[in-house]
């Protein structure tokens, strides 16, 4: 290498570009296993573009542009556009409500010449940007409430066109952002009451409403029993308990119900009771058995590469993309599963040590949002493919098909690389 060459790559972090590399390698390997029949002209569909696997293939040779690309960017550049283009990526997901294109359900694609690609995936990246850049600014002080509230209006606004699309799992995505708030300052205390609300619904989807009502009170009455000479010195301690027993109650008994059969749409309920063991309807349970099956067949060792009869049949459903890890699972097994998670941890731990390392506040929680996304889509992904959540369509990351994931996720991960680069100037 020679001494421009040197320069030129000079402060890049290698394992995490390597880690990215396998990945995606990974992920092409996988798309093709899922595609691949054996009277297929291989060549002709690549220069073709007749199949998922080559269009991967040119999405992410796209990607690898692009990466260049931001390498050679300044990254003063990045904090000077990032409300600009948080700006430009809502306007994006207001354009789609009136002129997108539906597809499989949900109304959040745009088309542009013979391409279409969703706004909702690059948002992520607008939004890690606006939050990084609100987060280190000299007049923000996150200790104060309104603060924090600015920042969850940052991630939540973006969340709720979102949802406007039909597109509920990629709103979820967002919720990720409030880990880098957590890592930033944000109370512990909130992920306490926000673990609390998920219980209340799992306890309201599971119990009869009226023996949780029982419960509630049981419990109530045993605590101010209990709690009764701290009462006596500070009557507000009964304001508070009679308060947050009234919040339980009304949630359980008129919230949940009301939002499962008025805000909720009936197949997101349906994916829902899957998830809880309450569905029984086999077209309802349909994706998630047949995905929970590959995985299963590969056993320990798995059954080789392109030698999975799950994925290669179509017993699998949007195997190239939601269920991708199935084709890992089927060919590879429990080993091959566990590898192929290592490289996400590890690629996660590395990101964080990056954020870490960072002297700008800017830096860091740009770092911290890249590793809160890619783990929110990780978690989502892996937990429904074995059915541990609802069927929301969440890509892997870098690894399932789709033009518009690969390439928001490739910008994510050489914004932070560029950042850390120039880690030595503090930006704002």
């Amino acid at each position: 290498m020679n001494r421009s060459q040197a320069k030129l790559t000079q402060g890049i972090d290698w394992p995490i570009v390597g880690l990215y590399l396998a990945l995606v390698t990974i992920g092409i390997m996988s798309i093709f296993a899922a595609e691949y029949r054996g009277d297929d002209n291989i060549w002709q569909n690549i220069i073709h573009l007749n199949k998922n696997y080559s269009r991967q293939m040119m999405w992410f040779g796209i990607s690898l542009v692009l990466a260049a690309v931001i390498w050679l960017t300044d990254s003063k550049f990045f904090t000077a556009t990032s409300n600009l283009l948080y700006a430009g990526g809502l306007l994006l997901l207001l354009l789609v409500l009136g002129i997108g294109k539906d597809v499989k359900g949900s109304h959040s694609w745009l088309v542009i010449g013979g391409f279409q690609f969703q706004p909702a995936e690059l948002t992520k990246l607008c939004t890690n940007l606006a939050l990084a850049k609100y987060l280190s600014s000299q007049e923000t002080d996150f200790t104060k409430l309104r603060s924090r509230l600015i920042a969850a209006a940052i991630a939540l606004i973006p969340a709720g066109i979102i949802i406007l699309q039909d597109e509920t799992g990629l709103a979820l995505v967002y919720f990720s952002f409030f880990l880098v708030m957590f890592r930033e300052g944000l109370p512990g205390v909130l992920l306490v009451i926000a673990f609390s609300g998920i219980v209340l619904v799992l306890s309201a989807l599971l119990v009869d409403k009226y023996v949780l009502f029982i419960i509630f009170s049981v419990i109530t009455a045993l605590v101010i029993y209990f709690m009764r000479r701290e009462i006596k010195r500070k009557r507000t301690r009964l304001l508070v308990i009679l308060g947050v027993y009234a919040f339980c109650s009304i949630f359980v008994m008129f919230i949940v119900p009301f939002a499962f059969t008025k805000v909720l749409k009936d197949y997101q309920v349906r994916r829902i009771e899957v998830m809880l063991g309450k569905e029984n309807d086999p077209k309802a349970t349909y994706n998630t058995r047949q995905s929970m099956i590959a995985i299963g067949s590969g056993g320990f060792w798995g059954k080789g590469y392109l030698k999975g009869t799950q994925t290669r049949y179509d017993f699998v459903p949007e195997q190239s993309t939601d269920f991708i890890f199935c084709t890992v699972g089927e060919d590879f097994g429990f080993l091959g599963s566990v590898i192929f998670l290592g490289l996400y941890v590890a690629l996660l731990f590395r990101i964080i040590f990056v954020a870490e390392r960072q002297r700008s506040t800017y830096s860091r929680v740009y770092a911290y949002g890249v590793a809160s996304i890619i783990f929110f889509h990780l978690a989502i992904n892996i937990s429904m493919t074995i059915g541990l959540a609802p069927v929301i369509g969440i890509p892997l990351p870098l690894v399932s098909y789709g033009g518009s994931s690969l390439m928001t996720f490739t910008m994510l991960i050489f914004i932070m690389l560029r950042l850390d680069a120039d880690r030595q100037m503090v930006l704002r």
